[in-house]
């Protein structure tokens, strides 16, 4: 297949738009010229430090090391990656690129999410395996604006379809113009969407993103993101990925569907075995099992994001594995050559998809190079057989102390990603604690 000329594809674009990922998974990019476009995908260009010195609200970062006052904030290396080209029918077919970061050596930024992922991919290759990644996002849709989330103060919000039905062709309907634009739209930018339903709650809706090479279907997951959020504009709606942004209602998970092919066969498939599963699939659980304590942080960055881990939720609060057991963190899903599979449950929808995917396939790929025995038994029911199993981390302040002090984790992503990581967190966590609630002020106000 002859590789696009770029020049003559871009000559006739007022713009282009590109986009990569802060460490919190929000897409930061800009609208360039078609030369400034053609310039980063040639040879590439370089872009202010500053995208991995703002936290969610765009604050900058105090006590980190990477980024902060005391650097200056020094340009970091950027180019596009032409394989991500996309036209975005809704943006009257505009051109998109995702991109990576480069430190000032020429060698991938430590830091950068695509690049930490690309990094555990390369280990996959090496080990003679090609992981296929599945992504289903859950979130909730709302009849509300940026500037009316603003004037009602995030309070009293008006979600896009009411009651709580799930599966529901009734209530979905409600939303029929914006589900036609996501089934019209995603597919024609490489995000083939499988399915959507409502969920459990008024305006919660999960989307099933057909699997893939890992690295796109992170990009695919990413890109979801962003174009839901596009797409729902044009219709007077704004869609949330928060883990939790009710108590009223279930949170939102970002689950992984894994497995892994090698000579054009499913690793994880033995038809052998009387439930059909590998032993290399044992020792992938056995290795996520292990690591899942010290990575949670990964899959759940945000405060909010432990709201969405507690009991009777169906999401894991204890390291498990089952068989076509939601309850369990790590579900089995036994089927044919061509189905079986692991479900990774940790993910909130809130996390970055490229490091939530690179946490699930560097721990898995761990306990296939360390053979790891896969000795707890599979749980069942609500979680039974795990009664004496300690609970996952509560709080992003555990899971933030577990990150910090795990070996594991600097091993299978570098100390430089572990420490930025780190701070990140912990700067979190500070402003967390220094703000006032709305909790504390009903409670406390009137009668201390």
């Amino acid at each position: 297949m002859t590789a696009p000329h770029w020049p003559d594809l871009l000559a006739r674009e007022p713009y282009v738009r590109f986009a990569v990922t802060d460490l919190d998974g929000v897409c930061r990019g800009k609208h360039l010229s078609a030369e400034k476009a053609l310039a980063l995908l040639e040879g590439g260009g370089s872009i202010a430090g500053s995208v991995f010195g703002w936290d969610i609200a765009d604050e900058l970062y105090e006590g980190v090391d990477f980024a902060g006052f005391h650097t200056g904030y020094p340009d970091i290396g950027l180019r596009l990656d032409a394989t991500t080209a996309r036209q975005l029918p809704w943006d009257d077919g505009r051109w998109l690129f995702l991109g990576d970061h480069w430190g000032p050596d020429g060698e991938p930024l430590a830091i950068c999410p695509r690049q930490v992922l690309k990094r555990v991919l390369a280990k996959a290759h090496a080990l003679g395996f090609e992981p296929q990644i599945g992504v289903e996002l859950e979130w909730f849709v709302l009849a509300e604006s940026e500037r009316s989330l603003r004037e009602k103060d995030f309070r009293g919000l008006a979600t896009a379809t009411q009651g709580l039905t799930n599966y529901s062709p009734f209530r979905i309907d409600a939303q029929h113009a914006f589900v036609r634009d996501l089934f019209d739209f995603l597919p024609r930018i490489d995000v083939p969407l499988e399915a959507l339903h409502t969920e459990a709650g008024p305006g919660n809706f999960e989307a099933a993103i057909r699997y893939g090479d890992a690295l796109a279907s992170a990009d695919r997951a990413v890109l979801f993101k962003q174009a839901v959020r596009e797409i729902g504009r044009r219709h007077g709606l704004v869609s949330t990925y928060m883990a939790k942004w009710s108590v009223a209602y279930a949170g939102c998970g970002g689950h992984l569907h894994q497995s892994l092919w090698r000579d054009g066969a499913n690793a994880f498939h033995d038809a052998g075995d009387a439930q059909g599963l590998s032993a290399t699939l044992r020792h992938y659980i056995a290795g996520q099992l292990q690591a899942l304590p010290e990575l949670t942080a990964l899959y759940a960055p945000f405060v909010n994001s432990y709201k969405r881990l507690v009991d009777a939720n169906l999401a894991p609060v204890k390291p498990t594995w089952g068989v076509d057991n939601r309850n369990a963190a790590l579900r089995v899903i036994p089927g044919s050559a061509n189905s079986t599979r692991l479900e990774t449950r940790s993910p909130g929808a809130d996390a970055n998809p490229y490091l939530a995917i690179a946490a699930a396939l560097a721990s898995g790929l761990h306990g296939i190079e360390q053979r790891l025995a896969l000795d707890r038994p599979a749980v069942t029911g609500a979680n039974r057989g795990a009664e004496d199993l300690p609970r996952l981390p509560r709080t992003l302040a555990e899971a933030t102390r577990a990150l910090a002090g795990s070996a594991l984790a600097r091993e299978l992503f570098g100390e430089a990603f572990v420490r930025h990581f780190v701070q990140t967190r912990e700067w979190e966590l500070r402003r967390f604690d220094a703000a006032v609630t709305d909790w504390e002020l009903r409670r406390y106000l009137e009668l201390v």
